[in-house]
């Protein structure tokens, strides 16, 4: 049975995965990163001004996808990506790996709110969204690890059953059905992943696990195959209407797309727009089959619980786990720096939740 912290007899993560040491390699930012195949080499950064149709500022998954289906649209338009760090660098290259359905507002709320056409209609674009990626990954060729198994939900106490239980009822009520979202027992619960302590689950088909930073790096190499223009290590300093302002060079375009997400904050302008919020996550080293045949979760779905503060979880195609919450701090001014990027209190939050994954005793 592995130790969670991180280390076992024959690892350990933290000299693997350097956190703590300052390190100007990108794949020490992450396991995701670290694990990407290739190069990291930053692509040419920007080095005189440029006229463009489009000027996106950010490559992460908005830009990046921005890109890809405007030049599938229109291929004669010249676009250009500029990114101060290297695509995928930020949340899209360093989050759970879930490809979800989840939206942040409750389809019964939506309803309530704007109908239930409408609230059925945006959940059903979230399913395809699911899908789209997943096809345009194979399409594609991006090796990104897709599975879409689902996700599983557990309830430990009896106040998340009953609130579970009626979001399910809620869904049905609107048109949904257990082909959508289901709950399951104890015993079927456990049957898909063996989680201490839970008392049954939601299970939704919805949602695949994937590798992040793959999806990331992969999609910015098709839309450079596609013709964009990648500019990495090359910080925006200001957006001034159809003008994109960087330390060597000024872009203007017809259309500037914002797509820099937590990042926004960082723009003149725009400090009080966009509230990055950190989550944190750990990573077994690959685990045993042993462990797995008691363990189950054979389908690679993603994995959370009832709480309200936010876990999330997955194994990874190389036989980890992955897994993050919530929890840390809040940085005045929306402050984003590398330190931030561990903070032990959450950590040592993580691991706990993270060692109820084991087989029953």
């Amino acid at each position: 049975m592995p130790n969670f912290n991180g280390t076992s007899p024959r690892s350990d993560c933290r000299r693997a995965y350097p956190w703590s040491v300052p390190d100007p390699s990108y794949r020490s930012r992450s396991l995701w990163l670290d694990t990407v195949p290739g190069s990291l080499e930053p692509r040419p950064s920007m080095s005189r001004d440029e006229q463009v149709d489009v000027a996106i500022v950010g490559a992460g998954y908005t830009g990046l996808w921005t890109a890809y289906y405007l030049r599938r649209a229109d291929p004669t338009l010249r676009i250009a990506i500029l990114e101060s760090e290297i695509a995928g660098f930020g949340a899209s290259g360093r989050n759970g790996g879930w490809c979800s359905a989840l939206f942040a507002v409750e389809p019964a709320r939506l309803a309530r709110e704007y109908g239930p056409p409408a609230a059925i209609a945006m959940q059903r674009a979230m399913e395809d969204t699911v899908d789209e990626v997943g096809k345009v990954s194979a399409d594609e060729g991006i090796d990104c690890h897709f599975v879409k198994g689902g996700t599983t939900r557990f309830a430990t106490r009896p106040a998340h059953v009953e609130r579970m239980q009626a979001e399910v009822a809620s869904g049905h009520a609107l048109g949904f059905t257990e082909d959508d979202e289901c709950w399951l027992d104890a015993d079927a619960a456990r049957g898909r992943i063996a989680v201490a302590g839970q008392i049954g689950a939601v299970y939704s088909p919805h949602c695949a696990a994937i590798h992040p930073a793959r999806l990331a790096r992969g999609l910015a190499e098709v839309v450079e195959r596609a013709g964009v223009t990648l500019y990495e290590q090359t910080p925006v300093q200001l957006i001034d209407g159809r003008k994109v302002r960087t330390p060597s060079g000024t872009v203007t375009a017809d259309v500037v797309v914002r797509a820099t997400e937590a990042w926004t904050a960082t723009l003149p302008g725009t400090e009080r727009s966009v509230v990055p919020i950190y989550s944190l996550m750990l990573a077994t080293e690959p685990l045993p089959s042993e462990f797995w045949d008691e363990v189950g979760w054979a389908g690679r779905e993603t994995m959370s619980d009832g709480r309200h503060l936010i876990i999330y979880g997955q194994r990874t195609a190389d036989d980890r786990i992955a897994f993050g919450g919530r929890g840390a701090p809040y940085h005045f001014g929306s402050r984003i720096r590398p330190e931030y990027d561990r903070v032990e209190s959450v950590f040592v939050d993580v691991r706990r939740v993270l060692a109820a994954v084991r087989p029953p005793a």
